[in-house]
């Protein structure tokens, strides 16, 4: 059973930051350079500076210093009263407003802490991950001691049971709101027992299932072991298992969430030779029927949230001015042509396809190579093409919310970048101690 429980969270202080949209900022994997340059100067206090801190270089010691500078900020600001303790433990709901297709949506969210377990013990990843992002986040954990962004997990709430525990809690006065960039956000703080023992309860039963933060929660286990390891043979014995580092910050969303919106990742490639990229089409014509569609202004921006008339993926740059549409040939098993240790789910996925039995087999590109890059904007794509900067785009549709637990039931993982929630949780709402 997963243990979620409420915790002591911290938050601004309101009579210090009246604005919080002037301090909080995306989780630091979606914040470009330039980005982090204007948060931090957007203001002294945004949560920037905790959660991406530019490198700090002097004269005498020409070396980077982020983290422990991001330590002594955190600390400074703890000192002083910017940011402060939550009385008593909470869970906090979270209300995350924003327009989608021209329609308002409302995605809500509890904000708990954790049991940390390892993959496959009640908590799944949904997809594969790159290493190299893991270092940087732990280095962050061991200086200051407490994580900034929340974890982004699902769970099924079939009858609705905790979709009506957080309706009536929702009436009492929220804690924070305040709108930025397009969204709006409020925050209950509930601290009651009863209503924090029914949602322990509930969730304790129910599977989580990684949305956004899987390099995050690696780095949480690796976090939890190390602190572990540190502790003297003496302190040791008097550990509780309850224990701040044993725990992860999570904001918890239900699978049929109306507001639980996924953008498809496209990929951009480059670097194929050109006797591979000849014989491509002739390739892909024994696997799938090929459509071509000629590209207007109105048919870029009609992709992008889904392919035309349901089809797999589309192609940019294989036929020049044309979208290639590409759909299942009749008489074809993708399961007879897929990697046999996989899950008859990822077999039939878009992105493992793609992946497989295009990148790979017929390009010869490698899934972690520098030759692609991901985008959400279809026009960005689409640019990179006429830009010549790549060879061909590959776009994909929205995957349902339901093929990350189908994969992950299966005991299988998508492949990187299949998924990209949107919006992105915001940074700075909620922190969460470790010491």
């Amino acid at each position: 059973m997963a243990e979620v429980c409420p915790f002591r969270g911290i938050r601004y202080n309101r009579e210090t930051i009246e604005d919080l949209a002037q301090v909080t900022c995306p989780p630091y994997d979606v914040i470009t350079p330039q980005q982090q340059e204007h948060y931090y100067e957007k203001s002294d206090y945004n949560v920037i500076r905790l959660e991406h801190p530019l490198p700090v270089v002097t004269a005498k010691q020409p070396v980077h210093r982020k983290y422990s500078e991001a330590a002594l900020t955190f600390q400074r600001w703890l000192g002083e009263g910017v940011l402060q303790v939550e009385d008593y433990p909470a869970f906090y709901i979270h209300d995350h407003w924003f327009t989608f297709l021209g329609e308002k949506r409302r995605r809500r969210g509890v904000i708990a802490r954790v049991k940390l377990e390892p993959w496959g013990n009640n908590i799944y990843p949904h997809e594969e991950t790159f290493s190299k992002a893991k270092n940087d986040r732990l280095q962050l954990m061991r200086a200051c001691q407490a994580s900034f962004s929340p974890l982004f997990a699902l769970y099924q709430d079939s009858k609705s049971k905790i979709g009506k525990i957080l309706a009536e809690a929702s009436q009492d006065k929220p804690v924070i709101k305040f709108a930025g960039s397009g969204e709006n956000h409020v925050v209950w703080a509930v601290t009651e027992p009863e209503f924090t023992c029914q949602v322990s309860e509930f969730l304790a039963a129910q599977p989580l299932y990684m949305a956004d933060g899987h390099h995050r929660y690696e780095t949480a286990l690796a976090y939890q072991r190390e602190r572990a390891h540190i502790i003297t043979s003496e302190a040791r014995q008097s550990l509780t298992g309850k224990e701040s580092f044993n725990y992860v910050m999570m904001t918890l969303v239900d699978f049929s969430d109306p507001g639980l919106v996924i953008f498809p990742v496209h990929r951009l490639v480059r670097g194929i030779a050109p006797s591979a990229l000849a014989r491509l089409e002739g390739q892909l014509e024994r696997i799938f029927t090929l459509k071509s569609v000629p590209l207007t202004e109105n048919l870029v921006s009609s992709l992008k949230y889904k392919m035309i008339g349901g089809a797999l993926l589309g192609i940019l740059g294989l036929v020049p001015q044309s979208l290639i549409l590409l759909r299942q040939r009749r008489g074809v098993s993708f399961e007879d042509l897929m990697l046999k240790n996989h899950s008859l789910p990822y077999k039939n996925f878009s992105v493992s396809l793609l992946n497989h039995l295009i990148l790979d087999r017929m390009l010869g590109v490698a899934q972690d190579s520098e030759d692609i890059a991901y985008t959400v904007d279809v026009e960005e794509a689409w640019q990179g093409i006429k830009e010549k900067k790549y060879q061909l785009a590959f776009l994909l549709s929205s995957p349902p919310p339901e093929i990350i637990k189908t994969v992950a039931d299966a005991k299988d993982r998508m492949p990187r970048k299949s998924t990209y929630f949107h919006p992105k949780l915001p940074t700075g709402l909620i922190i969460n101690p470790l010491a």
